[in-house]
């Protein structure tokens, strides 16, 4: 029987309720006042220190008021609005390795903290870039250098799309201020102290391996010895997701905990050599000082990055239990390490290495409590059962998570894991070490681990090129992750427990969740953030088309790739079966080369002689006024160009018009007024060509030359919707122009404001009055998060009555 009065002040229920209360609190949309959240923590704290019985109730409270204060500091750090945008000079270090790009170089800089710097900026930590054509001025970037700098900066603000990364999220959890790019570098910029300190070791280490391993495999190395993954690129990354390995290949906890191992056995063996220092400093005592104190050194090595710096409290945790001469059970210190690290930094949640780690670690301790006895077959049998737990107990974390399976990751798993972590890995680190020692004594380690890793490499790209590479999944609803995790706890108990067959069914909400697609009839479109440009899905019940891929900058942001497609994911889209490029811009046509390499579209449309670099290659039909199909009892109709009009960029764009049996909508690119009134003049002559429209994407982004009043009122539109980048150079959407489309009588949104922007031309939901209409679903109302930035300033944001 449980007791309650004899709950301990930091075991597994302890930390459980600790766990909940800071993901309550950063689950929540809105923070409270941190007033009361500074009385809730003394109160929960003295709760959880004297009240035994409600100790876990009073962990819960802690945990909540501890990770609110800690958001609310972490949002008060950046940029004020009133700053956005700005021209500043700041002095200060670069911290952690330069990213050099063939036209950027991505950095962070922490920004003195004394009166001689901005006041907002003062301590802060900064993301910015350099960006220049010819690399050998951005080159002068080391790491640990200080630097006198003029940049133009912003609060962090991000995209908001099923799928999409969360940028905000990220920057609450670094604690950034801002980021920004460097105005004028070659005249503003200025070194004011060489490279100094463990990042400039860092980095040093790093070009020495680079100098002595030329083959491959050097970029791996350095990878898995430093943390520095600046050189792998995309295909690298996309094999490593699709094997399940991207655990491995960057700076992993197992890493921290083969160094401190080695570091143990070593005192082990001096204390066997020389007894005598037993009777002044136990062995075991000097063996977890010796894991303390080789595991810090690692994490160092690595920059301190959080699965380090978690890694290590774990085995301090262990460590100090063995010193204080208190043994326990592996959960009980697994607990412990849990309190440890969120007390120390309770934002660690927000990132999924954080519930991988130690997730992992409680499937392991649960499932396999006799794993290291018995004999050599005993232990690979415990091995394979371990990789088969590991795959199973995470594979719904991380589904949720990343919102895709690898069906290959146990087998390349079950290769990887000895391999690399066993070889690789220590060579890599004993190659580091000595160089430390002397300067060349570590090469032929170096390149013994390279030489190690690369013969593997060629079977883990054609695995990650087979059948069993990446399963990409819808996103889920929020009840989804508990249900699988139930289902597989309820797999993995012993065997004979009844009912296994069933869990299976608690995995579906997961891997097979509902993609809420349109009924014969209906049509539902999506607007994509994809900052400042366009891209619109357009979905009836079998078919998807996508209108515009949003912009693609030269060797830089590519929203195909960023946004497009993992939002295209994440709604379950299995095929594209047409896409439109409205026009050759790069805003609108940039991103559609990455968007074809994943789903590729047998049929592309674009207007007659277009012209635009993306385009280049591409088989396309032309967007002929009069061009119609049908999918799905729903008719798609081009309104614009007509026959023989001339390429015009923006005056040339497809106009598309979606026809459904409960609505109607119009899709316009970035025609201007003069297109807009001849829309208008045709519209008159054939019901065909007619504007009137439920759903109307306002052209050109809201520009002052669009929008023309006769257009507006002709299209009647209930929803006006704009796609813009948020603080856009430009000035879209124009106030004027949005208040033209309300006076018509027009809701209206903005993906810079609101996200993505979904709606569904369909028959009326449950509990709906007949010809209610359509309803808008923004991306940030639907999904509102503490660390949202769209709140922080005043600006364009749908709500609904």
């Amino acid at each position: 029987m449980f007791d309650a009065a004899r709950t301990p002040p930091f075991g597994k229920l302890v930390a459980i309720a600790l766990l909940a209360g800071i993901g309550a609190a950063l689950a929540s949309p809105r923070l409270l006042p941190w007033p009361a959240m500074a009385l809730l923590l003394a109160a929960a704290t003295l709760g959880w220190w004297r009240l035994r019985r409600a100790r876990a109730l009073a962990a819960f409270a802690f945990g909540f008021a501890l990770a609110s204060l800690h958001a609310a500091h972490a949002l008060a750090l950046q940029l004020p609005p009133d700053w956005e945008r700005r021209d500043v000079a700041v002095s200060g270090r670069i911290v952690d390795l330069p990213t050099h790009e063939t036209r950027r170089t991505q950095f962070r800089f922490r920004v003195d903290d004394d009166a001689a710097q901005p006041a907002p900026l003062r301590g802060r930590l900064l993301r910015l870039a350099w960006y220049d054509d010819d690399p050998r001025s951005r080159a002068a970037l080391k790491a640990g250098q200080r630097w006198r700098l003029q940049a133009r900066v912003r609060a962090p603000r991000g995209l908001r799309n099923p799928g999409g990364p969360d940028a905000e999220k990220y920057a609450l959890a670094q604690r950034l201020g801002a980021n920004g790019y460097l105005r004028d570098p070659a005249a503003q910029a200025r070194v004011l102290a060489p490279p100094a300190g463990l990042d400039a070791w860092r980095e040093a280490m790093c070009e020495r391996i680079a100098t002595a391993v030329t083959t491959p495999g050097s970029r791996f190395v350095r990878a898995l010895a430093l943390g520095d993954t600046r050189g792998l690129d995309d295909a690298d990354w996309e094999v490593l997701r699709a094997n399940g390995l991207t655990h491995l290949i960057a700076i992993s906890g197992f890493h921290v905990g083969l160094v401190a191992g080695f570091f143990a056995l070593c005192a082990r063996g001096l204390w066997w050599l020389w007894p005598g220092l037993g009777r002044r400093v136990p062995a075991v005592a000097a063996a977890a000082v010796a894991a303390m104190l080789g595991g810090l050194l690692y994490a160092a090595a690595a920059g301190f990055a959080l699965p380090t710096v978690r890694t290590w409290l774990m085995i301090a945790v262990v460590a100090g239990l063995r010193l204080a001469r208190r043994g326990g059970h592996g959960v009980d210190a697994l607990a412990l390490a849990a309190i440890a690290v969120v007390l120390a930094d309770p934002l660690a949640v927000l990132g999924a290495g954080f519930w991988l780690s130690f997730l992992g670690v409680a499937w392991l301790l649960w499932c396999l409590p006799a794993m290291g006895e018995g004999g050599w077959r005993e232990r690979l049998g415990g091995f394979v059962s371990a990789q088969g737990v590991a795959s199973l107990g995470l594979l719904p974390v991380c589904a949720a998570l990343f919102g895709q399976a690898s069906l290959a990751g146990p087998l390349a798993n079950l290769v990887a894991v000895p391999w690399w972590s066993l070889l690789v890995v220590p060579l890599a680190l004993v190659g580091t070490g000595l160089e430390t020692l002397h300067a060349g004594a570590g090469e032929f380690a170096w390149r013994w681990a390279a030489a190690c890793f690369e013969p593997g490499w060629p079977g883990f790209q054609a695995l990650a090129g087979s059948r069993l590479a990446l399963w990409w999944l819808p996103e889920p609803r929020w009840f989804a992750l508990p249900l699988a995790l139930l289902g597989a706890f309820w797999l993995l108990l012993p065997r004979g427990t009844p009912g296994k067959a069933l869990a299976v069914l608690l995995w579906l909400p997961l891997l097979w969740p509902d993609r809420r697609l349109p009924a014969p009839g209906e049509a539902e479109l999506v607007v994509i953030d994809v900052g400042q440009g366009l891209s619109v899905l357009v979905r009836t019940a079998n078919h998807s088309l996508l209108f515009d891929a949003g912009p693609a900058v030269r060797d830089g942001f590519d929203a195909g790739e960023r946004a497009v497609v993992p939002a295209l994911h994440a709604l379950g889209v299995r095929r594209l079966d047409a896409a439109v490029a409205s026009h050759g811009d790069q805003d609108h046509a940039g991103g559609l080369p990455a968007v074809l390499r994943a789903f590729p579209a047998p049929l592309r449309f674009a207007p007659p002689d277009v012209e635009g670099a993306a385009l280049h290659g591409l088989r396309l039909r032309t967007c002929e006024a009069g061009r119609e199909w049908r999918w799905d009892g729903v008719r798609l109709r081009f309104l614009h160009p007509p026959a023989h009009f001339p390429y015009l960029r923006n005056e040339s764009s497809c106009v598309l018009r979606i026809d459904t049996e409960h609505g109607s909508a119009l899709l316009t690119g970035d025609i201007g007024e003069v297109v807009e009134r001849d829309l208008v003049r045709r519209a008159a002559l054939s019901p065909a060509d007619s504007l009137r429209a439920d759903v109307v994407l306002i052209a050109h982004h809201g520009s002052a030359e669009s929008s023309d009043p006769a257009f507006v009122r002709a299209t009647g539109a209930r929803y006006a919707l704009a796609s813009s980048g948020h603080g856009n150079r430009f000035g879209h959407p124009r106030a004027d122009v949005l208040e033209r489309w309300r006076r018509a009588g027009a809701a209206v949104a903005d993906t810079a404001a609101d996200g993505a922007l979904r709606i569904r031309l369909g028959a009326p939901a449950h509990g709906r009055q007949s010809g209610a209409g359509p309803v808008l679903e923004s991306r940030r109302q639907a999904h509102p998060r503490l660390w949202d930035a769209a709140r922080r300033a005043p600006g364009l944001s749908y709500r609904p009555d």
